[in-house]
Formats: structure tokens, sequence, C-alpha cells
């Protein structure tokens, strides 16, 4: 990958974007990891303005540390960065007491997790409307078009997409090239959904290299039947996520009515 063209092509799309859209820049939440920390120095390079938002939900310390370590390292390099902590524990908190929290545990666990990336959506679109920007979106190839790592409407709820065509290994190599924290390039990518530190690895069962593969694989059209041992357990994986999740990666299905019952 050509490195440095691509940032200056995805800072190029993103002025331009802003430019056609009439807003004055971005803002982007915060999460302490390294999709957050690159689309983040990304939008900071274009000269526009951009809201950095910390969001915590019970978060834990290590994200909540590395968040505010790439934050003071973007306002020191970029004068158009300015940021804000908006505690949403409390909302949180509240409301759970509003809702039902009977059934199974882990069905109450992914539903209240989910719940917590659309708090933060609607805290970014409050923030948008309010100064007048785009809520940039900081998923990756693998996430968005691949298993749909992703909350529908949480954090796949943005205006734009800067990095959503880079595979997670290209976001690396560009978090590097850029100078994103050592703290970020290290840790093990996390969603921080369920307040403490369990990483997408955990979650899915597959590391990314492996997802990367395995998109690949699928794209090239093998099948499970290709392979044997952790290749096929990754292949299966992927493609069970893949599946599920094809609600999250396609427009929304809409019902048309016939010409002959209008």
């Amino acid at each position: 990958m050509q490195t440095e063209k691509v940032i200056n092509h995805i800072v190029d799309w993103l002025k331009d974007y802003a430019a056609k859209a009439g807003v004055k820049g971005f803002v982007i939440g915060i999460s302490g990891g390294i999709d957050s920390a690159v689309t983040s120095t990304l939008c900071a390079k274009t000269g526009l303005e951009l809201l950095c938002l910390e969001m915590p939900i019970h978060q834990a310390p290590s994200h909540v540390t590395r968040a505010q370590e790439h934050i003071a390292q973007l306002k020191k390099r970029f004068p158009n960065v300015k940021d804000k902590v908006v505690d949403l524990t409390p909302v949180f908190e509240e409301f759970k007491t509003e809702v039902s929290l009977e059934g199974k545990q882990s069905t109450v666990d992914m539903a209240l997790a989910n719940t917590r990336a659309r708090l933060r959506m609607t805290t970014l679109y409050y923030h948008a409307g309010l100064y007048g920007l785009l809520v940039a979106g900081t998923g990756n190839k693998v996430e968005d078009f691949g298993v749909g790592f992703y909350t529908k409407y949480g954090d796949g709820g943005v205006d734009l997409s800067p990095i959503a065509d880079l595979l997670k290994s290209e976001v690396y190599e560009i978090g590097r090239f850029l100078d994103v924290p050592a703290s970020i390039i290290k840790a093990a990518p996390s969603d921080g959904l369920f307040g403490d530190a369990r990483s997408d690895e955990d979650q899915i069962g597959a590391s990314y290299p492996e997802l990367e593969w395995a998109m690949e694989m699928k794209a090239n059209g093998k099948t499970v039947a290709d392979f044997e041992g952790r290749n096929r357990e990754v292949f299966e994986i992927f493609n069970k996520y893949n599946s599920s999740n094809k609600h999250k990666m396609v427009a929304i299905p809409v019902c048309e009515i016939p010409k002959i019952l209008r």
C-alpha cells in the first residue's frame, strides 16, 4: 500500500465531502482503539474543526487512559482539535431502571452492550447538530463488510466512513505512519461495550489477520470444504458472522407496493 498517498487521498476526500455538505468539520467518538485514533488523526489533518468526544459508560481504565493520551497528542499536534468528556454512565444506569432486565443473562448483556453504542451515537449526533459537524465513522472493511462487527444504529450510525475500505492491517499501517501512540498500536482491539477489557478476538473467536484471510478466501470463491483444521474453523467463523450480520451490511428492506394495488 502506498501509505502516504492513501492518507492524502482520504484527507482530500474528507475536505471535499465537508465542503459539499456545507459543514465546519467533524465529530468523532474516541475509544482508545486504533480505528478511532487513525480516523480522528485523518480528520485533524484536514484543518477543519474536529471535536473528539469521550463517552465513558463504566469504561475499562485502560481504554480511558489510551483515549486521553491520544486526544492530548492530537491537541498538541493540531490547533483545530477540541475535546469534551460526556459521562454517559448515569444515563445508562437510568435507562436500565426503565426497561426489563429479565431473560437469559447473555441476551440481556448483549442488548445492554448495543444500548451503550446507541447512546453514544445519539450523543455524537447531538453535538454534530449543535456545532454544524459531520459524524465520522470508525469502522474498517473487515468490521463493516466482512463480519458486521458493530452495532446497527450505534457505531454503525454515521455520516461518512473514511477508513471503511481499509483492512485492519492497513489501518495499523496508517496508524504507525501517523504516529498514533504506541499504547494504542499495541493494544488488543476491543469494542469496549461490556465495561471490561475483553478483546474483539475474545468475542469473535478469530483474530483480524485470520478474518482478513477468510474474507479474501471467500471473495476468491473458496468454500469450507477447501480447508481443514484451524483454517476451516476460521472460515466457518467468518461465514457465520457474515451471514448473521448481513442485515447490517445491505440496504434496509423496503416492502414495495405493486402498482395494481395503488
